[in-house]
């Protein structure tokens, strides 16, 4: 089996568990075939109400149920995209930081990622030996859209480390990956290696929504967790809604 192809122009909104269903509400539910089975999407029409101006949107852990990350089926979520005539993705991501000067609330648009243990492919040949990475042009111009409608502040640039879950991780652990990435998270490399294999240009945005376990002189707790997560989309998505409304009609 090989990897899908984009046939379409539209954009992709892969939301995570931060943002949730807190930003784009009130798309059309359907469902995309695909061969790894049936995958929800959200459709939102643009200004001319023609399905190509449009935006998709995926709530990578479900809508009515929480699929943990390590029981995402991300070669279901990329074929999907590509089957809905999509061609660029936008990953909005939850992440930790790995570092003391990016407090809870930081944007990260990262261009690089760690994950040597992520071995997901479309492929069982040698076409797996593909080289991944983040679109850069794509991410560059994700970075210029967003500074053109918000305010807040976005790093550009940054290196992501991803981890398989479902728990979150130890001390020292932390220590150890704080020494070569600056966010830690869940999901994004995978998506981003089966992207470019499916021909997707994908970039992400990284929300800070916790210091890593031990970083900062504090210890992670679900309930500070979760509480930065319902702060940060108060306070984020009306920007991001701007920012995936002006992506769309850009390309």
């Amino acid at each position: 089996m090989g990897a899908p192809k984009p046939h379409g122009s539209r954009l992709a909104v892969v939301t995570g568990s931060g943002l949730g269903t807190k930003i784009l509400a009130g798309g059309h539910p359907r469902t995309v075939a695909t061969s790894r089975g049936p995958l929800t999407i959200e459709e939102h029409t643009g200004c001319n109400q023609r399905e190509q101006d449009g935006v998709i949107v995926i709530r990578r852990h479900g809508i009515a149920d929480f699929t943990p990350a390590h029981r995402l089926n991300h070669h279901r979520t990329i074929e999907g995209i590509a089957a809905a005539g999509c061609d660029r993705v936008l990953a909005l991501n939850s992440v930790g930081s790995l570092r003391a000067d990016w407090p809870v609330g930081t944007l990260v648009a990262v261009d690089d990622f760690v994950a040597p243990w992520v071995t997901l492919s479309f492929y069982d040949d040698e076409r797996g030996h593909s080289v991944p990475g983040i679109d850069a042009g794509w991410r560059a111009q994700v970075v210029a859209t967003w500074r053109d409608v918000s305010d807040i502040a976005i790093i550009d640039g940054g290196t992501y480390v991803q981890t398989t879950g479902p728990r979150f991780e130890t001390p020292a652990e932390i220590r150890w990956f704080a020494t070569f990435a600056d966010v830690i998270g869940m999901t994004m490399a995978s998506e981003c290696i089966l992207a470019r294999e499916a021909g997707l240009s994908y970039a992400s945005i990284c929300i800070v929504d916790n210091f890593a376990n031990g970083i900062a002189g504090q210890a992670l707790s679900v309930e500070a967790y979760t509480s930065a997560i319902n702060d940060n989309a108060a306070r984020l998505a009306p920007d991001l809604e701007a920012l995936v409304s002006r992506l769309a009609t850009t390309h």
